[in-house]
This record gives C-alpha cells, structure tokens and sequence, in this order.
C-alpha cells in the first residue's frame, strides 16, 4: 500500500520516512493562487494574485497582504482561514516583544516564532498542519528581510522567492531578471512582470495586491490607483522595448540619430561616436557620455524584435519606435538644442 495507509496519521512516519500530512499541506500551498517576495538593495516587495470566486464579490473585503508590524508585511498562498490564524498569532507576539523590551521585535526572530507555532502542528494529536505558505517581509537594524515559511515549520532566507500554482515558471523568471543591486521600483516592475507571466486574463489594479517597505521601515500595500500606475510603467517599457534612448547633438549634424538598447535582452548594438552625446536613463534623467565608453557589438540577438538590422558588426542600429518614444525623442532634441548657443561652434570638418 505504500505510503497511503499512513496518509490519515499526522503523528506517524510512513516507512519512506514522510509525514504525508505535511506533503497534503503542500499540495494544497501549489494550488493556491501565486504569491511572490522580491528583495532590493533597498527595500523588500511582496505581490500576489487577487483573483475573486464572483464578480458579486467587494475586492476591498479581500486582502492577502497583512501588516504585522509597522515594519513588517507578509503574504500567503493556500488557505486563507489558516493564514488568518496565523496573522493573529504572530501579531500577538510582536506585541509581547515590544511591551517586554520597547523596542519593534526582529525580523528574524518573529518569523522563528511563527514557524515554531507552524511546526507545533506537525506533531500533536488531533490537529493538522497549517495549509498555507507564507512570504514574511521586513526591515530592521540588518536591512531588507525576506523569508518564506513552510507548513513544516521550516524557513529560510530568500533573494527572490515564489509560491503558488505557478511557482515554477514564477522562479525561472525571477532567476533570469534578479540583480543583487536592484532597486525597490525595479523590482517592484519585476513583480508584476512575473505576475503577468501565468496571469490568466487582464491584470489591473484591482485583481492583483503589492506590498512594499523601503529604507523608511514602513510597510505599506499599494492603493489600485499606485499599481495602475505602475502597470503603465511596465506597459510603455514593453511597448517601446527601449531602456535607453541616444540623442546626437543636432548642431553636430543636420538631423539626429538614435541608439537603443533592447529591454529584453544584454546585448547592445550601438555605434562609435566622436562625440558626446545625451540619453534618457531609466530614472527619466538625462545624462551625457563620451564616445571613448562605447564600443560596437554584435546584433544578432535583437532579431525578431523590432529592429532593422545588417549582418555581423554594424555602424548603427535604428529601433522602430512607437509614437511616444518618438515624442521622447523630440522632447529631449528640443532641450538639447535650447541649451546650445547659436555662437558656440561645431567640431572642425
């Protein structure tokens, strides 16, 4: 019978050495709704899917995200009652940590105290474990914090973590866009990126929930109006597939030419200037370098992706542009040029 016989004991090994109770509870956390934690130099970023059973349904009695602390926040995937539970537990002892010592309780030590309430569960009689894993986020005297707790009871630090249904192709993602020096609104793009990744219909505001804590140690979840705004951040980067735009100087020559380089991938194909130029960065601030810091690289990797292109080394490469990077462009060349003096000469021919 293998393990099955034992499947209805909490307390008794299987022969293969599991509880079978404890891997239930795990099955239930991978079809829970995905849920996933990103940690910055700066900052920490919990995200989750907020998928209601009906329309008929208020998204405002719904929320995944909790604050635990002032400055700590956590997120769950299973069974909501059970992270209720234990949002309640955890609650009641940060509170006995600062009436004892009137300071806010460790990052660490409150997510050791909420496994070990999770890890009582797997081995007392006439309970279950708790079917829910959580993503507890915070910031304390040792910076950014990000952890996840099992229904074992075991936990771990974490750079970048996900849990849900489609955890799987949630953490590939994460493997490949995940920078250590990442600041809290790149990761906070990286979060809905992965999100839209296995999102099944339209994401907005309303359906997904954010939280953030930065270098204030205030935690806080996003408002639908602050995750709208940043859907269209995300929006515009993958419509334009621009990260950065270069501008010649126009009193260098007749008309402008643009370099790109793609959002998608590392490689860059841009041209030798003799000159200094302008480019927007990823802030919106604009920013000047020489020539003497770019070199020519190969361009194979932009096919498929909106570029024209030639074969092998190239002298420059022009991205097709939407009409608002096009505007972009327009706007950096008319700052350009008001900052240039009709009296200030060009290079020698």
């Amino acid at each position: 019978m293998g393990d099955s016989q034992y499947s209805f004991s909490l307390t008794t090994f299987s022969p293969s050495g599991k509880l079978v109770q404890i891997e239930h509870a795990l099955t239930a956390v991978g079809s829970g709704q995905t849920s996933l934690g990103i940690k910055a130099a700066n900052g920490v970023v919990i995200a989750t899917e907020k998928k209601l059973p009906s329309i008929l349904v208020d998204e405002t009695s719904v929320q995944k995200i909790q604050c635990m602390t002032p400055n700590i926040g956590v997120v769950y995937s299973g069974m909501g009652p059970d992270f209720r539970v234990l949002v309640r537990k955890s609650r009641k002892q940060a509170e006995q940590y600062h009436r004892l010592y009137k300071e806010p309780i460790p990052v660490t030590q409150l997510v050791r105290e909420t496994a070990a309430v999770m890890q009582e569960f797997t081995q007392s009689g006439g309970v279950r474990p708790f079917g829910v894993s959580l993503l507890v986020a915070g910031y304390d005297d040792k910076g950014p914090q990000l952890y996840q707790v099992d229904p074992s009871g075991s936990y771990f630090s974490w750079k970048a973590s996900a849990m849900g249904k489609n955890v799987s192709n949630a953490k590939t993602f994460l493997e490949k866009r995940y920078t250590d020096d990442m600041e809290l609104d790149d990761a906070v793009h990286t979060a809905i990126l992965t999100l839209k990744e296995g999102f099944e219909g339209q994401i907005s505001g309303k359906n997904i929930e954010i939280g953030i804590i930065g270098a204030d140690k205030n935690f806080r979840v996003l408002t639908p109006n602050e995750i709208e705004d940043y859907l269209a951040e995300v929006e515009l980067a993958l419509g334009n597939s621009l990260s950065y735009v270069y501008v010649e100087l126009r009193r260098y020559r007749p008309s402008f030419r643009c370099i790109a380089k793609s959002s998608s991938s590392s490689e860059v194909a841009i041209e030798k200037w003799n000159r200094e130029g302008v480019y927007i960065d990823r802030s919106g601030k604009l920013r000047t370098f020489h020539h003497k810091k770019l070199s020519r690289k190969r361009c194979g990797s932009l096919r498929g992706q909106g570029w024209k292109y030639g074969s092998g080394f190239v002298d420059g490469i022009f991205p097709v542009l939407s009409p608002i990077a096009q505007q972009i462009l327009e706007f950096v060349q008319t700052e350009v040029d008001a900052k240039l003096s009709p009296e200030q000469p060009g290079p020698p021919s």
